[in-house]
């Protein structure tokens, strides 16, 4: 972030001060401050938790539903949705991050207004990206035979892929409608359009598999609508006043200043596609050339990974939104406390779920497969399993804190490194077991720029982006006059 050189707001400067009088100087007891943050930061991570499970139960219900239809229905569907729409999604949700920090920060900052124009740009930015990867769905069949897999499998994957599309566009305006709520601690409300969307959901399954049976393009459509349900019931909150302050009506001005939003959105999406994508790349390898058993193996050990990991992925959601809370206000120690109460708690959460992985190693994978060679096999792999879990559990609450400072480039490079220049090669020569390496470097690199960060001087650079971006937004509206020597 660059130094600005506009003085700061009437509303940003006081908002700081009110603030920091809410939250307690550095004479408080710790106890009692700790507990304080764990409830702020519960309200947050709470919800997102809930959240995060009710849309990845959305996903397995559908790929178990077309396990009921047959095993080349069954490999059609998790081909598409794990690869085609796994790719897509981790984009997608990884350039609405932005608003994590620009909304995060200007609700610490209580520049409300620029919250809804931040928030009308990232629809405009992810639409037109939507309509750039269409590509991807059209033509999925010929790419998937490309890489090797069987005409019939790819041309049934390719017609559940053309079928993603309604899905595909829902997420250029529920992702950001998410982060722009969680920003102003409205998960409650995102919580309980999850629970509608999943209720939907199920019922939409039921019709279509059992009365209905009109097949896999039905399956994949309830799941499109289910998710455009979502979609309605977090944009009907937003914009029907329960958003005073933050929402201000649709605004031209959501089309001034997109290219520096742009250039955000991409280190969002880079970083976090960086991280996600290496999983796929190493399953669509290890299905080429590992046996069988082994590939079964690694699936199992992954998704129950994967359920796991939505736990402290609603820490890297929460932590990033109070990091970019207390930053906006100027509150730099704040914003430390909360990256060590964050990380305490998931560690703690990660150590329980170690000891129940070590405990029912003969066991995990009887929730997926009876075979006895694949259950040996995952008993084998479930120490890795636990202490990838054990990692898990710190690894995303310090990238929480880089989306809450506005570090995405930086880490990004990291990711880039750990994931794909030493990653896939230390994949290949385990033998597609974790990533536990990977983890570790990341860690540990994280780890030190999150503890040789001067806070002081983040919360006094997050003030000025604040206001940058404020600048930003304005110079293209007739309506207001911004203040300053500009």
């Amino acid at each position: 972030m660059e130094d600005a050189d506009v003085p700061l707001l009437s509303n940003v400067g006081s908002g700081v001060l009110k603030h920091n009088k809410n939250h307690g100087g550095g004479d408080e007891c710790f106890l009692l401050e700790a507990w304080r943050e764990t409830k702020d930061l519960w309200h947050i991570v709470g919800p997102a938790i809930f959240s995060l499970l009710s849309s990845f139960t959305m996903f397995v219900i559908t790929i178990g539903s077309a396990g009921h239809l047959g095993d080349t229905e069954f490999a059609a569907m998790s081909l598409a949705c794990n690869v085609i729409l796994g790719i897509d999604y981790s984009l997608l949700l990884g350039m609405s991050s932005a608003l994590e920090t620009l909304c995060g920060q200007a609700f610490g900052a209580r520049n409300y207004r620029m919250m809804g124009i931040y928030l009308q740009r990232s629809w405009v930015i992810l639409f037109v990206c939507c309509v750039a990867m269409l590509p991807l769905f059209i033509f999925t069949t010929p790419l998937l035979k490309l890489l090797g897999m069987s005409a019939e499998v790819a041309d049934l994957a390719g017609l559940v892929a053309v079928s993603f599309i309604p899905l595909h566009f829902s997420m250029a305006f529920q992702f950001p409608l998410q982060r722009f709520l969680q920003s102003q601690l409205k998960n409650d409300v995102i919580a309980w359009a999850n629970s509608v969307a999943l209720v939907v959901h199920l019922i939409l399954n039921w019709l279509v598999l059992f009365k209905l049976k009109v097949g896999l393009v039905a399956i994949t459509l309830a799941l499109g609508v289910s998710w455009w349900v979502l979609v309605l019931v977090l944009l009907g909150y937003s914009v029907s006043g329960a958003c005073p302050d933050s929402w201000p009506g649709f605004s031209f001005e959501a089309f001034s200043g997109l290219w520096p939003f742009l250039k955000l959105s991409i280190s969002s999406g880079v970083m976090i596609c960086l991280e996600n994508w290496y999983y796929q790349i190493l399953l669509l390898i290890a299905g080429r050339v590992g046996n069988p058993v082994s590939f079964d193996a690694l699936t199992v050990c992954m998704t129950t990974n994967g359920w796991e990991f939505m736990i402290h992925c609603g820490f890297f959601i929460g932590t990033g939104v109070r990091v970019a809370n207390e930053l906006g206000a100027g509150n730099g120690r704040k914003a430390k406390f909360a990256t060590m109460v964050s990380v305490t708690e998931s560690v703690v959460v990660g150590i329980i779920f170690w000891f129940v992985i070590m405990f029912f190693h003969n066991q995990i994978a009887l929730a997926f497969t009876s075979s006895k060679p694949v259950l040996e096999e995952v008993s084998k792999l479930s120490i890795f399993l636990a202490f990838t879990v054990l990692l898990n559990s710190v690894q995303p609450i310090l990238s929480g804190v880089a989306v809450g400072s506005g570090w995405q480039s930086y880490v990004a490079y990291i990711n880039l490194g750990c994931y794909y220049i030493i990653g896939l090669p230390l994949g290949v020569l385990m033998g597609w077991v974790f990533r536990q390496g990977v983890l570790v470097i990341q860690t540990m690199i994280l780890a030190f720029i999150v503890i040789k960060c001067d806070w002081d001087k983040e919360a006094m650079k997050a003030a000025m982006h604040v206001e940058k971006w404020a600048h930003i937004g304005l110079e293209g509206s007739q309506t207001e006059v911004f203040m300053s020597k500009h």
